[in-house]
């Protein structure tokens, strides 16, 4: 209706919960929680998206790594509030944490993001039954400070997410951590068809003029607003969602 005020879409909040273990049954073990009762757990109470994945290269591999999407941060209480009362989640969840035996896990880690303007929601790369594992990677940008960290943010919303997509990758979400370590930082996750692809698209990117004249703009060099960049190379777990 004429006159009203357009709103932007509210800007998911992205959970990133790291299952920190051992090699040995801790990956196993953790597997199996996560198909049989975390994920059917979840789904019932409508969270998500959500994805799931091994650490292929990786920093403090070997872990599993779990992405859930919320639609604002009073959603992540009520699904804790659901999965209590659920049940066969309990179940499960029993099974995961007996004493007998090896523990699921060496520790958890959880930091929670806000997707950027730019990209507010998770976008769920197109799914079908006969196509081939992609490759995931999740990146991390620290930045000097909260401002330097504002300009890269808006530097990825200026274009360099339209570049990424121009090369051939699938952007997943982009979020700043609001909890978390290493802060200011933000992270982001893209897709591709396999690891020779993510090189090939990596080098398209670096041509693309777009970013080359994105880049080159007073104030956005990496030296002035990044002081440190981590990655994950990233495997789905066969029944994730997101795959």
């Amino acid at each position: 209706m004429q006159g009203q005020e357009t709103r932007a879409p509210a800007s998911a909040i992205i959970e990133l919960r790291y299952f920190r273990m051992r090699s040995g049954t801790q990956v196993t073990r953790t597997t199996e929680y996560l198909r049989r009762g975390w994920l059917p757990a979840a789904q019932r109470a409508g969270a998500g998206p959500v994805g799931l994945f091994n650490s292929v290269v990786a920093p403090e591999s070997p872990f599993v790594l779990s992405l859930t999407s919320f639609p604002s941060l009073a959603a992540i209480g009520d699904l804790a509030r659901k999965l209590e009362a659920d049940k066969e989640f309990q179940t499960a969840l029993d099974e995961y944490n007996s004493t007998t035996g090896e523990p699921g896990y060496v520790r958890m880690e959880s930091s929670l993001l806000l997707a950027f303007p730019s990209m507010p929601a998770v976008a769920v790369p197109p799914v079908a039954d006969n196509r081939p594992t992609r490759t995931f990677e999740l990146r991390t940008y620290e930045s000097p400070n909260d401002k330097t960290l504002a300009r890269k943010v808006k530097m990825f919303g200026d274009g360099e997410i339209e570049a990424f997509r121009r090369s051939g990758m699938l952007p997943v979400f982009f979020g700043t951590t609001v909890v978390g370590r290493n802060l200011p930082n933000l992270t982001y996750m893209l897709a591709y068809d396999d690891f020779a692809a993510r090189e090939k698209t990596w080098s398209a990117f670096g041509k693309d003029p777009g970013w080359q004249k994105l880049r080159a703009t007073p104030g956005l060099s990496d030296a002035e607003i990044v002081s440190n960049i981590s990655n994950a190379i990233l495997r789905p777990l066969p029944f994730s969602p997101i795959r």
